[in-house]
């Protein structure tokens, strides 16, 4: 439960102008493939079940754009919220869970930190940077230092380790650092090529801030 005064953070890794403009380009797909599947379905077996099959694709696409377009993340009083259709929120304080998750999709390689805990149970996936090649983007310094106080403040270890990383990377970009020195860019560099998705332990994470100048 947050309080009414509690301070508000975004944690939105990309500018809501590029959120929609994705949304818009999953719209636009998910129109042409379910009029193209709906207009081939419909030649061949009949225009009833063609219109069938158009929904039946293009629906799916469409909540997926409206909850790209819809999606923000935001950080108030030590509990993270996610919304996209719904709101789902992880008091940080009392976190069960608490792991690195390295995404890969067409090159480009996304950091998030995945925590899970009350008020409901459940997991949810905080975004940090994302990288492709020698750039990319990283979530802002404030949002980064108010997030590493977050998981510092929880009850359990695991949340000092994720917040040391996390300090670390406000050292890096202090010091000006290319993106292959910052830390959040070399700890996914150390994940194996060609997965979908890739879980760092605790245990890892905290070897590899250990390493760390």
């Amino acid at each position: 439960m947050t309080e009414p005064g509690a301070q508000h953070t975004p944690l939105d890794l990309l500018p809501v102008a590029v959120l929609r403009r994705r949304a818009l380009a999953v719209s636009a797909a998910a129109v042409a493939v379910g009029a193209v599947a709906g207009a081939v379905v419909g030649v061949f077996v009949g225009r009833p079940y063609g219109l069938v099959v158009g929904v039946v694709l293009g629906v799916p696409l469409l909540v997926l754009a409206t909850a790209e377009a819809r999606r923000r993340s935001w950080l108030r009083d030590g509990v993270v919220s996610v919304r996209a259709i719904g709101t789902r929120s992880v008091d940080l304080r009392h976190a069960t869970a608490i792991e690195l998750l390295v995404s890969e999709t067409r090159g480009m390689r996304a950091v998030g930190v995945l925590v899970s805990g009350p008020p409901k149970g459940r997991t949810l996936n905080i975004a940090v940077a994302a990288y492709s090649g020698g750039g990319g983007a990283e979530l802002d310094i404030l949002a980064l230092r108010r997030l590493a106080d977050a998981l510092a403040a929880g009850s359990g270890t695991d949340g000092l380790v994720f917040a040391e990383l996390l300090v670390a990377q406000l050292r890096a970009e202090a010091q000006d650092l290319p993106a292959a020195g910052r830390p959040l860019f070399r700890i996914a560099a150390t994940a194996p090529a060609g997965r979908l998705a890739h879980r760092i332990r605790a245990e890892a994470v905290g070897r590899f801030v250990a390493t760390l100048d």
